[in-house]
């Protein structure tokens, strides 16, 4: 790569987002479907301290049944991602931000939006409610499909 376009690389990544820019990220960040693709990020950092947060996520979708204690506990992590990912969008919404420093900035606040949305669907138990309804769903697909794949079988040995 010649020094010319290594610049232009640079000068690129430099350059601060424009009001479009910002104005997209924060209404995509609002659509109905923001959440697709996005990863819940491995960890939160809050007023200095740092929770691993997919992990947690991760140990709630496993569990069959929550305890109060527990509900109560994915109430305050709401609380605390749901502080942070304000946070996080009005750094978007008015903070002086390069491309690679908005990208980073909104794919986060799109994680934690995640997050919060998945522990208020498996605090209510529509996770649970889902999961079930999609791996009933995905079985009897499995078994259409093979019922298909042998009918076809049978037709091509004739």
């Amino acid at each position: 790569m010649e020094k010319d376009d290594r610049m232009n690389e640079k000068n690129a990544s430099d350059k601060y987002i424009t009001a479009e820019e910002r104005k997209q990220l924060l209404s995509t960040l609002h659509s109905r479907l923001f959440w697709v693709g996005q990863n819940i990020p491995d960890y939160v950092e809050f007023e200095g301290k740092t929770y691993p947060l997919r992990n947690y996520v991760w140990k709630l979708i496993q569990k069959n049944e929550l305890s109060p204690a527990e509900k109560s506990r994915i109430d305050k992590c709401i609380e605390i991602i749901s502080a942070k990912e304000r946070k996080n969008e009005r750094e978007l919404e008015e903070k002086p931000l390069t491309s690679e420093e908005a990208r980073k900035l909104y794919h986060e606040t799109a994680g934690l939006l995640r997050a919060i949305t998945d522990l208020k669907e498996i605090e209510s138990g529509a996770f649970r409610e889902n999961t079930n309804r999609f791996q009933e769903k995905f079985a009897n697909q499995r078994i259409k499909d093979t019922k298909r794949w042998l009918e076809f079988i049978k037709n091509v040995s004739r």
